[in-house]
């Protein structure tokens, strides 16, 4: 009997499904798309309704082959690529490929998974669809609008500002709003304001603040200290009377549970996780994780969703778990129903768990430390969606001291409802508003006080304050702010950032996006010249368009040729008026190349300025431009004024003794020796405490003779702090913890090792156990192994293990069948 033919994008998702399908499925995985645009042309006949030229993607043909192959074995073919546009253009690309094949006459159907379990499969599978013709105009159509910015772009911009530089559609409207956040932020003319607290004792304790909120009538607006210290000299003197109390309780309604965006913006506040590692995480949920005994599971529904739909099964088995786990009193009469986008599919669901009692701590034996944080929020997320309202009694006690009204405000948790389980975290827009927002989460108790109540003053606090500019975006407030404006769509975001970031346009500092000067150099000159292309209006409108070609409102080569008539003449302008900032930029220098004797010019490249030689390209010569001797004096240029601050660090080379030259690569500044390319050592330098620069010392030759050929041991410096190395590496890469093996006692479980379980510390801090013989024994354990056999069943070793609960550590046997255990 012929099998029915699935075809998935991910080798993972295949594994998971083949595992539901059964006998008389055959479950087969693309890799990924299978065919694109050219990579080294347009590919696009504009002349010619845009028609696209799509090629086989390099490695892709044997794919093809393959697939080509089981369809004409198979009686029926499922294309189930991702539940999205691009997994319909994916779809649609393999279905031309298999009719293209000689008497390809089989049915072709298109199933979407929504959730990669029992239930989901076999849903989808009951009812298949045709592939959406929309959805792939719409996807093709967003392929092309890049391709043909990026192609007609990038090259002016490689003539007339440095070579190698790209443009993007989108990434440039992103580049453009991260610029002018820097421009506010340069802008910003800081103001001094104080503010005036009274420490107030009542009848009973606790002693309050209040702060200065009113002059008579008008708001309390402190401009210098002159000001507060006469406004302290009036008040210190004058009696404390309570005006009013007002008490009143508010609630706090739960958040909805995660779109892409919200589980981006908040993986990045909770975890610091990049968009783009949120997103490779989640997918890896999504496409099944191997839990043991229940074998591979999708842990968590389609993640690139813009919904905030939950289906009516994971609705009722939210409220059963909170009622079970929570109680009734944290259960609301109804369920709770979230408004979503307009654009949002109503097919798609929010992202959440395929099942609530596939509880965090049940399951994180079998998950990566990053898969689990990750699951656990958007576990807990969805149940405190489903949860009820937090309720707080907040009182607020008006004070009058003459003319000066102080106002304290208090609020203490009534009913936690959500908050007992998940509080959503936020972006404040600058640091003063951070500390504010600090403040506010902390419970302020106030005393019992009524009307007419004489406080006893205890001290008055004048602050000097100054106002704040906007803060630098963040990966989260950046992809909030892209969808606030309708920039990209829920599977763009991660690439966004990360392309922007890659193209080092922007850089990364202390978690917040700064703007390279080369990235606001692109911006400022792709805003003059292409200003209709970088508008945040009109991309914006673009994604709308797209949005109505999927529902089949809008045709997609009308939608282009009405976008690339305007793009075309401002091309046609650009290339005509657009400064060359390259002439500008390169300048002449006094030096004088050591090869041919002509001058060198300063030139600009991926890295940062750089000296080329004026006789290129007969002589292509290059150095830094701060590549003088390590030891060199501050010098000065003719003109007297001294040159960019140059480390002072007297160094030669440990190898062959020559003076060490400060250069900068990819990763900044280090120290190369100046016999390159004879002499290839070089060595790390970085910032010390007080703000020198420190030379990081070149590995350590001990005493210590490699395990595996015998040559000497150095004592390097890891992520992870010291370790010991083979120096014969590359050929050998034998390491070791310093200070010996870490070596636990616990002879190997792989049969015919005679290795040991060491100690080793893994990528994210967390110690874990491996075999000795590594990389030829690949043995390991994540709790620690006691060289002790078991009592009860004479297993080998027993494990330390951690008791979450009890916050204590037990010991328990190495046989996960064996319940001994011991304090």
């Amino acid at each position: 009997m012929a099998k029915s033919l699935v075809i998935v994008e991910s080798p993972a998702k295949a594994k998971t499904i083949n595992k539901y399908l059964g006998a008389n499925f055959l479950v087969k995985a693309s890799v990924g798309h299978i065919k694109d645009l050219p990579e080294k042309k347009l590919g696009v006949d504009v002349e010619h309704d845009f028609e696209p030229e799509y090629v086989v993607i390099d490695g892709k043909a044997k794919v093809i082959d393959d697939l080509k192959s089981a369809a004409k074995q198979a009686d029926s073919i499922y294309l189930a690529p991702d539940p999205d546009r691009e997994g319909e253009a994916i779809s649609w690309h393999i279905a031309e490929e298999l009719k293209s094949a000689k008497g390809m006459t089989k049915n072709i159907y298109r199933v979407m998974f929504n959730e990669i379990t029992k239930k989901g499969i076999t849903d989808a599978m009951q009812h298949p669809g045709q592939i959406d013709t929309n959805r792939v105009d719409a996807q093709q159509a967003r392929r092309i609008l890049d391709r043909l910015v990026g192609y007609k772009i990038s090259p002016l911009l490689w003539k007339k500002v440095q070579k190698g530089l790209s443009a993007g559609r989108v990434q440039s409207v992103a580049l453009r709003i991260i610029c002018e956040r820097e421009k506010e932020i340069a802008a910003f003319v800081t103001e001094e304001y104080w503010s005036i607290t009274a420490r107030l004792a009542a009848k009973k304790p606790p002693i309050f603040d209040a702060k200065l909120l009113k002059i008579g009538k008008k708001k309390a607006e402190i401009a210098n200290q002159e000001q507060a210290l006469a406004i302290v000299a009036d008040v210190k003197n004058a009696q404390f009377i309570v005006e009013s109390v007002t008490k009143k309780e508010t609630k706090r309604n739960p958040v909805a549970p995660f779109t892409t965006s919200t589980l981006q913006q908040e993986a990045a506040r909770k975890l610091r996780f990049s968009s783009k590692k949120t997103m490779s995480v989640a997918q890896k949920l999504y496409e099944g994780i191997d839990l043991g005994k229940e074998g591979p599971v999708g842990l968590i529904t389609y993640m690139r969703t813009d919904s905030t739909r939950i289906s009516d099964e994971a609705v009722n088995e939210a409220r059963q778990y909170i009622n079970e786990k929570f109680g009734g009193d944290y259960l609301p009469s109804k369920p709770q129903v979230y408004k979503t986008q307009k654009s949002a599919q109503e097919a798609h669901e929010a992202i959440r768990p395929t099942s609530v009692y596939r509880e965090p701590d049940a399951i994180k034996s079998f998950l990566t430390n990053e898969e689990f944080r990750l699951y656990e929020l958007i576990w807990k997320r969805l149940l405190a969606s489903q949860m009820q309202a937090a309720i707080m009694d907040v009182t607020t006690i008006d004070v009058l001291a003459g003319t000066y009204l102080f106002r304290a405000t208090g609020s203490v948790m009534k009913f936690a409802g959500f908050m007992k389980l998940y509080i959503e975290g936020a972006d404040p827009q600058n640091d003063q508003e951070q500390e504010q927002d600090q403040a506010k989460e902390q419970d302020v108790l106030l005393p019992p006080v009524e009307k007419g109540d004489v406080l006893d003053l205890k001290e008055l606090l004048p602050k000097q304050s100054f106002t704040q500019p906007p803060s630098r975006y963040t990966e989260a407030s950046l992809v909030k702010e892209l969808e606030k404006q309708g920039i990209g769509r829920p599977s763009t975001y991660a690439s966004i950032i990360s392309t922007i970031v890659d193209r080092q346009y922007v850089a990364l500092e202390n978690r917040k996006i700064k703007p390279s000067e080369l990235g606001m150099l692109i911006t400022d000159l792709l805003v003059e010249n292409f200003p209709k292309i970088l508008d945040v209006g009109f991309t914006a409108n673009l994604e709308e368009q797209l949005d109505k070609i999927e529902e089949g409102e809008l045709n997609w080569v009308k939608s282009l040729s009405a976008f690339y008539q305007s793009f075309e003449q401002e091309l046609e302008r650009a290339a005509k008026e657009m400064r060359n900032v390259k002439q500008e930029r390169e300048e002449i220098t006094d030096e004088i190349c050591e090869k041919c004797g002509k001058p060198m010019k300063i030139k600009y490249g991926r890295f940062g300025k750089f000296l080329a030689c004026t006789g290129f390209p007969k002589c292509k010569n290059t150095k830094q431009l701060d590549e003088v001797p390590a030891a060199a004096s501050e010098s000065a240029n003719e003109g007297g004024q001294p040159q960019a601050e140059t480390p002072q660090i007297e160094e030669t080379c440990p190898n062959c003794g020559k003076p060490m030259v400060l250069k900068r690569g990819r990763f900044g500044s280090f120290l190369a020796c100046s016999g390159y390319p004879d002499c290839k050592t070089t060595q790390k330098i970085a910032k010390g405490k007080n703000g020198e620069t420190v030379v990081k010392a070149a590995p350590r030759v001990t005493e210590e003779k490699c395990e595996k050929c015998g040559a000497n041991l150095l004592e390097r410096q890891g992520r992870n702090g010291a370790f010991l190395a083979c120096s014969n590496y590359p050929k050998c890469k034998f390491t070791k913890p310093v200070g010996g093996s870490s070596g636990t006692g616990v002879k190997c479980t792989e049969e015919g090792c005679d290795g040991e379980f060491t100690q080793r510390k893994g990528r994210f801090g967390r110690f874990f156990y491996s075999c000795s013989r590594y990389p030829d024994c690949k043995a390991t354990l994540q709790d620690k192994p006691i060289p002790r056999p078991c009592p009860k069943c004479h297993a080998p070793f027993l494990v330390e293990k951690w008791n979450k609960a009890t916050e204590q550590t037990f010991v328990a046997c190495a046989n996960k069948t064996c319940d001994y255990s011991e304090a």
